[in-house]
């Protein structure tokens, strides 16, 4: 089959279909250990049943996990020689049938207006990254990344004299720590967080966000920052702040850290936090076949 012959507009549309109403299994594995280890009766034991439950009938009615159904984003790897015009098109149709079918909520507003394009689509909305690779199959990762965990992000640039963080891992980790300390259950906890070391302002961002499409059972090839993830998931849900800020046991599910280079005069830490409703999904084409993650 030709580049230019493939049809995906379907198989995207139960893409977001997936992505909007079902979590991946190792998300929602992680939320109901957590759960387990609330003490019953408590306001955080209640909160994650309700997460439990919202997880529950999301999957059982195909309704939106959240009422926000978030920013889309769309990484996609493919061969040489695919279309980037064409695959943009036919994300596009998915994501306006997925609105037309309620799968997604009318999110893009005009930022000079105030004007809801009624089907998520509008200037940079979705946002469309693509990457070129050897492997002979395409590739769609989706992230839809709400609003709220979106205002609990936050950038700093080291050193950060208030905290007393340097240019070094441990700056980066007392800088984190404030980022979780300050969201204080905001952005929906438990939450997820990404973080981007370098890199320029823009890029440390985007570094960030990508960290979120990463599993949460993987573990960092890089060892220094696998041991860093580690500490900070350990030293947050140390924090009590727990589940939507009710206290208890649970504040952060998973800490996932990339670098990147940086000028010599910067050194920016990115924090992107994604709240327990982690959405993202997978689809993958070879050879006609589809597949989802």
């Amino acid at each position: 089959m030709k580049p230019l012959d493939i049809d995906l507009r379907e198989p995207l549309l139960e893409l977001v279909r997936r992505t909007s109403t079902e979590l991946a299994p190792d998300v929602a594995a992680l939320i109901e250990r957590a759960a387990a280890t609330e003490s019953k009766g408590t306001a955080a034991w209640n909160a994650m049943q309700t997460v439990l439950e919202n997880i529950h009938l999301a999957r059982e009615k195909s309704a939106p996990i959240c009422q926000d159904t978030g920013h889309i984003t769309f990484h996609v790897h493919s061969p040489f020689g695919y279309s980037q015009r064409m695959l943009i098109e036919q994300m596009l149709w998915a994501v306006r049938t997925a609105s037309a079918k309620t799968y997604l909520r009318p999110n893009s507003v005009d930022s000079l207006t105030g004007k809801n394009s009624g089907d998520n689509t509008g200037l940079g909305f979705p946002m469309f990254y693509f990457h070129e690779w050897e492997k002979d199959e395409l590739c769609f990762d989706l992230m839809l990344k709400g609003g709220g965990c979106e205002n609990v992000g936050a950038q700093y640039r080291l050193p950060h004299a208030p905290l007393g963080a340097g240019r070094d891992l441990e700056g980066v980790r007392r800088v984190v720590l404030d980022a979780i300390d300050k969201a204080q259950g905001y952005g929906c906890s438990p939450g997820i967080i990404g973080v981007g070391i370098g890199g320029d302002r823009g890029t440390g961002y985007l570094v960030s966000k990508e960290q979120l499409f990463r599993r949460l059972d993987d573990k960092n090839p890089n060892a220094e920052l696998a041991a860093l993830e580690e500490r900070i998931l350990s030293e947050a849900n140390q924090l009590g702040i727990g589940p939507m800020g009710f206290g208890g046991k649970t504040t952060i599910l998973a800490v996932k850290i990339g670098a990147n280079h940086r000028v010599p005069a910067c050194f920016f830490v990115s924090v992107s936090y994604a709240c327990w409703a982690d959405r993202r999904g997978r689809l993958s084409w070879k050879n006609g076949e589809v597949s989802y993650d």
